[in-house]
């Protein structure tokens, strides 16, 4: 990482303010979680924040997560299984707090 400082992250690691976020700033919270982040990571995350800006909210749980997904990229992408594998744990809330997006309202 190029000298990045980290902007300000709640207590869940979520970002106090999604205009914060960079490339760097997602690789850097991927890689506290063991993760690095390859094009098909990327993938998701650029859906994410595009579906951000246009509903700004977050995808509100996982089920809605995979809808979206699988409407905007087609069901070898959106299906639960496929986002466990990339985004480990609960998908939506992993892939948006590495997107530098709020925490999903539903997921736990």
């Amino acid at each position: 990482m190029t000298n990045t400082t980290m902007p300000e992250r709640n207590n869940e690691g979520f970002l106090e303010d999604a205009r914060d976020w960079t490339e760097d700033v997602a690789a850097t919270i991927a890689a506290e979680d063991g993760m690095e982040l390859t094009e098909k990571h990327w993938e998701i995350i650029e859906f994410l924040r595009s579906f951000y800006k246009e509903h700004e909210i977050s995808p509100p749980s996982n089920r809605l997560f995979v809808k979206a997904v699988k409407e905007a990229l087609g069901e070898d992408r959106g299906n639960s299984i496929y986002l466990m594998r990339l985004f480990p744990g609960t998908p939506a809330k992993t892939a948006c707090r590495i997107a530098g997006l709020p925490r999903p309202t539903n997921c736990l």
